[in-house]
C-alpha cells in the first residue's frame, strides 16, 4: 500500500496571494526570512490581505538560510504566547522549514527535538493551527512537501525531518515572488528541484502517481532552467511550478543519497556551507553512475534520458547521456562540478572553502552520517560505509564512479 498526500488546496499562478484573505481564523503568524519579502512588498501586501481575512497578525522575522534548532525553539515560543490559529511562511526553503518545525513545538511544548528526528514520528498537528506555505524561491518545494530540513550546529548535522502531518493545509504558488531571485539563487535552487525530481523517478517507493509528475518536472526544469537564470521571467515562472510538480513527486516517492549527502556535508565544515543547491548539482550525476549498476534504477534513468530527447542506443548510453546533459547544465549555471572547486557562495572556482585535509579527517562521520539520513532507505542502490566514503571522496576531486 502507498500512501499520496498533498496540501488541501494550492493556489498558483498570478496574483494567487491575494488568495490569503479567503482564509478563515481569528489570528495569524506570519514567519519570514532575511528581508527580500518585506524589501520587495510581498509581505506587507500578506499582512494586508491577512487582515482582510480578519485576522490579527504577528511577524516572525529574521530567520536564517539552514534555520537551526534555536530559532525554530524562539519561534515555538513566541507561537505559544500569541496562539495562532494560522501559521502563515513565506520566503524560501528556510522560513517555511523552520515554521513547520515551530508548528510542532507551538502544539506540543514538551516534545523534544530528538523526539521527532525518526522519520514519521511526529505527534497529531492540528490542534491549535492549520498551516499555509508561499514559496518565493523555485526549488525545496517545502509548500507542498512533508519535509522539513534543521540544523543542529553544534553537531554540524543537518536533520531532515519528515511525517506528512507538516505537510501544509494551503500552497500559494505565485510566480511573481520568484521574479526577484538573483541569478545564483535561480541556478542552485533550480538543480535542487532537477535533483528532487530524479530521485523521486528512480526511488524504491516511485508509483503511477509520481512518475508523471516527476518526468514532467524533469522536462520543465530541463527546458526552462538556463533561461530562467538568464533571466527570462516566463521561463522563471515556468520553474515555479516545475519545482512544486518535483515536490508534489518526491514528497511521496521520497529522495535517495544525493540528498542524504547534501544534507550531511552542508554544515559539517569549518571553511564554509556547501549550498544544499549546489551540493545536489555536484553529487546528483556520481550518484547517478553509482545507481546505475541497480538494472531497474538504470532502466528509469534511460527513460529520462529518452524523456527529454538525448541521444543513446543502449541502456548504458542513455545513462552516461544523462550524466552528460546534468553535467553540462552545471557548466552553464557555473556550478562547480566537484567540491575541491566549490568556492564562496557555490560558484566555480580554482580553490574550495572546504579544506581538503578536514574533508578527509571528517570523511568516515559525515558517510556514516550520510548512510543513517532518512533519505538513503529509498535509494535503489544501499552504500556500505566504504562505498559512501569512495562516493564522497569522488564528489571532492570530481573523479569517475567505477564501483
Amino acid at each position: 500500500m502507498y500512501r499520496f498526500t498533498l496540501p488541501r488546496d494550492l493556489y498558483h499562478g498570478k496574483d494567487a496571494l491575494s488568495s490569503l484573505k479567503n482564509l478563515s481564523g481569528k489570528k495569524a503568524v506570519v514567519v519570514v526570512g532575511g528581508g527580500s519579502m518585506k524589501r520587495f512588498g510581498f509581505l506587507d501586501k500578506a499582512v494586508d490581505y491577512l487582515k482582510e481575512a480578519g485576522m490579527e497578525v504577528k511577524l516572525i522575522e529574521g530567520v536564517e538560510p539552514d534555520p537551526s534548532v534555536e530559532t525554530v525553539m524562539k519561534g515555538a515560543a513566541v507561537m505559544r504566547e500569541f496562539e495562532p490559529d494560522w501559521i502563515v511562511a513565506m520566503g524560501g526553503g528556510s522560513p517555511i522549514d523552520a515554521a513547520k518545525a515551530m508548528w510542532v513545538f507551538y502544539e506540543y511544548p514538551n516534545t523534544t527535538f530528538e523526539e521527532i528526528i525518526t522519520p514519521f514520528s511526529f505527534p497529531t498537528l492540528r490542534t491549535k493551527a492549520k498551516f499555509c506555505a508561499i514559496p518565493s524561491t523555485s526549488g525545496t518545494a517545502t509548500e507542498v512537501t512533508a519535509f522539513s530540513v534543521i540544523t543542529d550546529y553544534a553537531k554540524g548535522i543537518k536533520y531532515p525531518l519528515a511525517d506528512f502531518n507538516i505537510t501544509p493545509d494551503v500552497a500559494i504558488v505565485d510566480p511573481a515572488l520568484a521574479e526577484t531571485m538573483p541569478a545564483k539563487l535561480t541556478a542552485h535552487t533550480g538543480m535542487d528541484a532537477m535533483t528532487h525530481a530524479i530521485e523521486a523517478y528512480v526511488s524504491t517507493l516511485n508509483c503511477e502517481y509520481t512518475d508523471p509528475l516527476a518526468l514532467h518536472a524533469i522536462e520543465l526544469i530541463h527546458d526552462n532552467l538556463k533561461k530562467s537564470y538568464e533571466g527570462d521571467m516566463a521561463c522563471r515562472d515556468k520553474m515555479h511550478d516545475a519545482q512544486c510538480l518535483a515536490g508534489m513527486a518526491f514528497s511521496n516517492a521520497l529522495l535517495g543519497i544525493v540528498h542524504s549527502m547534501a544534507h550531511k556535508t552542508g554544515a559539517a565544515f569549518t571553511g564554509g556551507h556547501i549550498i544544499h543547491g549546489c551540493a545536489n548539482a555536484m553529487y546528483l550525476p556520481k550518484v547517478i553512475k553509482y545507481n546505475s549498476k541497480d538494472p531497474v534504477a538504470a532502466e528509469r534513468y534511460a527513460k529520462i534520458a529518452k524523456f527529454i530527447n538525448l541521444k543513446g542506443e543502449t541502456t548504458e548510453e542513455l545513462v552516461d547521456a544523462l550524466i552528460a546533459e546534468l553535467r553540462s547544465m552545471n557548466d552553464q549555471l557555473n556550478i562547480p562540478q566537484g567540491i575541491k572547486n566549490y568556492g564562496p557562495g557555490g560558484v566555480k572556482a580554482d580553490e574550495s572553502i572546504i579544506d581538503e585535509k578536514e574533508f578527509l579527517e571528517k570523511l568516515p562521520e559525515v558517510a556514516k552520517n550520510a548512510i543513517a539520513d532518512a533519505c538513503t532507505g529509498s535509494n535503489p542502490r544501499q552504500p556500505n560505509q566504504e562505498e559512501m566514503e569512495k562516493l564522497l571522496k569522488a564528489c571532492y576531486y570530481d573523479t569517475e564512479i567505477d564501483f
